[in-house]
């Protein structure tokens, strides 16, 4: 790998470099479709919709195969989801039976080609603990199933978490997992590793900053629009984007994965709906991820490598729980028409 040094890098030590992941490529910006509503437009007005703004990555949380048969031949490239429930009967049945339930539940509807990760399960340890203990086993069995069909090089496995799967995130060199959950990590991380999986983290600066009650999180430093660096040793932060990224970088280092990949499952801010959710911050915080995806610029602890980010979220979901402003991430209308004027690449 040629890695082009520029001022930037040059306040990272050398050394650095030797930890970044040797087989690291251009980065893949992607966005999420979710489904809970009960207005959204057709899946094919959706499909026109995502041509028409170039997004050529798109990640669904289950695999409807009304949705799949839709985007079959469109050149779209997914990151399907496999439902958290599903995961007792894959973890418990053989490599033969995860087969059938890869051929039955996607490669009927779409074709391989088109799959570019399988998302084994989302946010199990933080949502559905009792889960847990098959997202591992499951992972194996679908990843032997995909190995009878020769996939195992093309569709990666893995199983996006939320960032709370860290006790420590601050400062990022001291970035840790929750031990509690090392039973599980450790085995995952191995298979990714094993594999040349990315491990999937869901980040939220946004949740960051209106859950820190003494005013760590600064909506500056969540924006990417502070003026304070925050030093780390020899590194320097100036958003909470990169520093998340590289508190897991350094968890994993910690338990002897510092070569895994990080890919961002998902990422993004509210429009409204709560504190600090607006179009203009939303944009704001979008916006400069999309440069850094774009750009290939890395986090301090890994410059220059670029990160694969899925930016939450195509459409306002009126059927989610929760806070208010969980409904209210959607960077499209449900006309098609932008909420604000994100570039997703420079032609549009």
């Amino acid at each position: 790998m040629v890695i082009t040094i520029t001022i930037r890098e040059l306040l990272f030590p050398v050394s650095f470099l030797l930890l970044l992941p040797c087989e690291a490529v251009a980065a893949t910006l992607g966005i999420c479709y979710g489904r809970v509503a009960n207005n959204l437009p057709p899946t094919l007005e959706v499909i026109n919709i995502l041509k028409t703004n170039g997004i050529s990555n798109v990640r669904i949380f289950d695999p409807d195969p009304f949705t799949l048969q839709s985007f079959s031949g469109t050149g779209i490239n997914l990151m399907t989801g496999v439902p958290n429930e599903a995961l007792p009967s894959l973890a418990s049945g053989t490599p033969a039976s995860a087969l059938q339930w890869l051929q039955t539940n996607i490669f009927a509807h779409i074709v391989p080609s088109q799959i570019r990760y399988i998302a084994v399960g989302n946010e199990v340890l933080l949502k559905d603990s009792f889960y847990s203990p098959y997202i591992v086993p499951a992972i194996v069995n679908l990843y032997q199933a995909l190995k009878m069909l020769n996939l195992d090089g093309t569709i990666k496995l893995s199983s996006p978490q939320a960032a709370s799967v860290l006790s420590v995130s601050y400062p990022p060199s001291l970035g840790a997992f929750d031990p509690s959950l090392r039973a599980v990590l450790r085995p995952l991380l191995s298979f990714l590793h094993e594999t040349k999986s990315p491990f999937m983290v869901n980040v939220y600066p946004y949740f960051s900053y209106t859950s820190s009650r003494s005013n760590q999180v600064t909506l500056d430093y969540a924006l990417f629009r502070s003026n304070d660096m925050v030093q780390d040793g020899q590194l320097m932060y100036g958003n909470l984007f990169e520093a998340s990224l590289d508190a897991v970088v350094h968890a994993m280092e910690k338990e002897g994965f510092a070569e895994v990949e990080v890919v961002v499952s998902e990422t993004g801010w509210p429009k409204g709906g709560g504190e600090a959710a607006s179009v203009e911050n939303a944009l704001a915080y979008n916006e400069n991820v999309v440069r850094r995806v774009v750009g290939n610029v890395g986090t301090p602890r890994r410059p220059g490598v670029g990160i694969e980010v899925y930016l939450f979220d195509l459409f306002d979901e009126n059927g989610k729980g929760g806070d208010e402003c969980e409904k209210h991430f959607g960077i499209f209308g449900l006309d098609g028409v932008k909420a604000y004027d994100l570039r997703f690449n420079s032609e549009n």
